[in-house]
């Protein structure tokens, strides 16, 4: 016959093993609380780094901390699987799609200037006639471009050059009406660079130069590569530790093709944390609620982490993936950029979301030790 505890016994070992539970996990919580507390920029920095590099699928990581005026870059890891080759201020990463939030910049500037309206009609502007760029007799606006809500394909029909783009681009069928549905797409941003090109009648690339780069000393972040600064541009890989390739840009740009080091962001965020530049204040208005965790506006997604309006976007090619995070409240900007990409499932995230984690665990405890964790 076995003896089973009584009713009133059982509750109390129930209530012990909650209670201990509970201590413990307060006890771990503290310990790594003191861990962290009281350190500075460089060391909090390096204890989620060397977290982050605990993946031997990820071989190093480039930070860019702009903190209240204090300007900080930060490398650890190797370029290269086993060549003990850090990654260094002037090491230069495939910014991919954050090259959209320059874009979207300079689509605020247009507007400020006059030159475009967010309510135009697309086809204004474009060269050729395009009678399938609208759904039941509802226009697409430069609004719906920026905004990933005009109802294009991920991908054109046809990258191979600008003329194929333009040819390619009469296969697209709109199925949903103009400005209601938010699918990302990696066809309309570069329409917009056309658009700009067309009317301020000056290269893309340039325009990006002339307005954003050159006013922002950022001679470092560049479009084309000449042979030095292909030196200078760190090798990616994928999870097995394979090289990739770079990505080679066909059309004009506005989607992905900046290079650029941790020295020239924070320069970057610097730029977008002056809220009293026009452009800038005009590039943070939202215009969007999309169906995910975040609004958009002018291609920055803009989303609130612990009650504070974050503008940020993720860049991702073959072989690199970077976040970019700027937080006008708290006056803090980061950069996180690494030379490895791979995706993720249930049960192993991708890098892109370690990344995010990193980031946000840096900018947390930046906060929480500017505020001396009051």
């Amino acid at each position: 016959m076995c003896n089973y505890p009584k009713p009133e016994t059982l509750i109390r070992n129930i209530h012990k093993t909650i209670l201990l539970g509970l201590v413990t996990f307060l006890i771990i919580s503290c310990n790594r609380h003191k861990s962290i507390e009281n350190k500075s920029s460089k060391e909090i920095v390096e204890h989620f780094a060397t977290e982050f590099l605990n993946d031997d699928r990820i071989h190093s990581v480039s930070i860019a901390l702009y903190n209240n005026g204090k300007e900080s870059t930060f490398h650890f890891g190797e370029q290269n699987p086993n060549k003990k080759n850090p990654p260094t201020d002037s090491t230069l990463y495939e910014l991919a799609s954050v090259t959209k939030t320059f874009t979207g910049t300079m689509v605020a500037k247009a507007v400020l200037d006059g030159k475009i309206s967010l309510d135009d009609d697309i086809r204004k502007y474009l060269p050729q006639e395009y009678s399938n760029f609208e759904h039941e007799g509802e226009i697409i606006t430069i609004k719906d471009i920026i905004t990933h809500t005009g109802g294009f394909p991920n991908f054109p029909p046809n990258d191979e050059n600008k003329k194929a783009f333009w040819n390619g681009l009469h296969q697209v069928e709109i199925s949903s009406k103009p400005g209601t549905e938010f699918h990302y797409s990696n066809t309309a941003p570069e329409i917009t660079a056309y658009i700009l090109e067309k009317t301020y009648e000056v290269p893309y690339q340039r325009l990006i130069e002339e307005y954003i780069l050159n006013p922002n000393e950022m001679t470092n972040t560049k479009f084309v590569l000449g042979a030095k600064d292909k030196n200078l541009l760190i090798q990616g890989y994928n999870g097995e530790k394979e090289p990739q390739e770079h990505f080679q840009n066909n059309l004009w740009g506005g989607i992905a093709g900046i290079h650029s080091n941790t020295r020239d962001l924070i320069k970057y965020i610097k730029y977008h944390l002056n809220d009293s530049i026009p452009e800038v204040q005009e590039s943070h208005k939202s215009f969007y609620k999309t169906q995910y965790d975040f609004d958009i506006g002018y291609h920055w997604n803009i989303v609130e982490i612990e009650n504070e309006v974050c503008y940020r976007h993720h860049g991702g090619i073959w072989g690199m993936q970077n976040w970019l995070m700027i937080f006008p409240e708290s006056n803090i900007g980061i950069a996180v950029l690494s030379n490895a990409s791979f995706g993720g499932n249930a049960l192993s995230k991708g890098i892109d979301d370690r990344l995010e984690e990193l980031a946000l665990n840096i900018k947390k405890e930046i906060t929480a030790h500017n505020n001396g964790y009051k």
